[in-house]
């Protein structure tokens, strides 16, 4: 359902319809008609909510007045119904893209701090670290097309390739936490470029390629007036779109640094198995390939497909005995990746959530499913439960 030619009213004038934790009950739209929020997502906390207001969010006047109707009949006069609900750990990773939002378009403008980037880094690196497999998971089952919100799930999905793939190199945890704090800033500058690119269908135009092309320079710029002091972190930035051997940009010098070379590795793996209006999303295997090939068999991309796993948590996959399943969990302490069947081997819904040991002969993965696109989109809910947090 488009936007265009349909009366908006700003996301201000009906909060009183949002009941935090709970499920929209319409589309949240930015100044320009892109989506932010699918109707059910949930808004889920004060921090987003300022986000969304900051970016001049509305909503379709008729699905409000729908709405506020809708909840006079039921409650007699209307209001926000309190919620209990405690977040879940998805609530948290989305509450973590806001956090981003934030503290990146304050860098931009020239009133980020330092402290509050670090804060949005340690966000990532705890929520990555709770549920690797989660965080992989949301990377491949993506939410509705948000393109006004590419820049930001961009970062969050290259920082979470990048921590696991330096985990499994064994850096210590100070490269590391600078590798994730680079991958998290490096477009800092090109927050709004990139959505406008996601959505495009056109080819970019000089304008925005020249803008790509000074943004690594930029955005450290932006860093380093925001308070960020970190020399590892800062030259990550500048050179993450260099290449070993020249090529690359803005300098085109030949021996780029380690931690740049995993972010730009991290950076072209993600937005291949992104999806963009003019393309659809690479397969997992495909992107991998591609990446191995374009690196002459590299150690760091080998590194970060090992990692993440031929077949990551989110991809769909035939099964030996004929079923088709949804990928959970990486291969781990003695077992292989494990899955949840979608189709019986007669190709019909699976009941329940069965789990396979993919190590198991009869489970194996046979390979990709050729037909995923005809599946409905599978939360992950569905897969893992609700994933309170501890304390919650």
């Amino acid at each position: 359902m488009g936007t265009a030619g349909l009366k908006t009213v700003p996301l201000q004038s009906v909060s009183d319809l949002i009941s935090p934790g709970e499920p929209l009950p319409f589309r949240v739209l930015d100044s320009q008609g892109r989506l932010l929020l699918a109707q059910g997502q949930r808004v889920v906390g004060t921090e987003q909510l300022k986000s969304l207001l900051e970016r001049g969010a509305n909503v379709v006047q008729e699905e409000a007045d729908v709405v506020r109707k809708a909840r006079e009949r039921a409650q007699g006069g209307g209001g926000r119904a309190p919620s209990g609900r405690h977040l879940t750990w998805f609530d948290h990773w989305e509450r973590h893209l806001w956090a981003i939002d934030d503290a990146l378009r304050e860098a931009s403008r020239g009133k980020g701090t330092a402290e509050q980037i670090h804060a949005m880094v340690d966000q990532q690196w705890m929520l990555v670290q709770a549920q690797p497999d989660v965080a992989l998971f949301t990377i491949l089952r993506q939410d509705e097309r948000r393109f006004a919100l590419y820049a930001l799930t961009h970062a969050r999905d290259a920082a979470t390739v990048v921590q696991l793939t330096g985990k499994a190199l064994g850096w210590p945890d100070a490269k590391l936490r600078s590798a994730v704090a680079a991958t998290l800033t490096m477009n800092v500058s090109t927050v709004e470029l990139q959505a406008r690119m996601a959505e495009q269908t056109d080819a970019p135009s000089k304008k925005q390629i020249d803008q790509l092309r000074e943004h690594p320079e930029r955005s450290a710029a932006f860093l380093r007036a925001s308070g960020v002091e970190d020399a590892d972190w800062l030259v990550a930035v500048a050179q993450h779109h260099e290449q070993p051997g020249g090529g690359g940009y803005p300098t085109g010098m030949d021996a780029p640094g380690e931690i740049a070379c995993l972010l730009r590795a991290a950076d072209v793996y993600t937005a291949k198995i992104s999806p963009r209006a003019i393309r659809a999303p690479l397969a997992s295997q495909m992107a991998a390939r591609q990446l191995f090939q374009e690196a002459q068999g590299g150690a760091l991309a080998g590194a970060l497909i090992k990692a993440v796993g031929v077949y990551p948590p989110g991809d769909i996959v035939k099964l030996a005995n004929g079923e088709v399943a949804i990928v959970a969990q990486r291969a781990q302490g003695g077992k292989g990746a494990q899955a949840v069947v979608l189709l019986g081997s007669h190709g019909k819904p699976a009941g329940g959530s069965t789990r396979r040991d993919t190590a198991d002969k009869a489970f194996a993965v046979a390979g990709a499913y050729a037909e995923r696109a005809t599946l409905p989109r599978v939360l992950p809910e569905q897969v893992y439960g609700l994933l309170y947090a501890d304390g919650d």
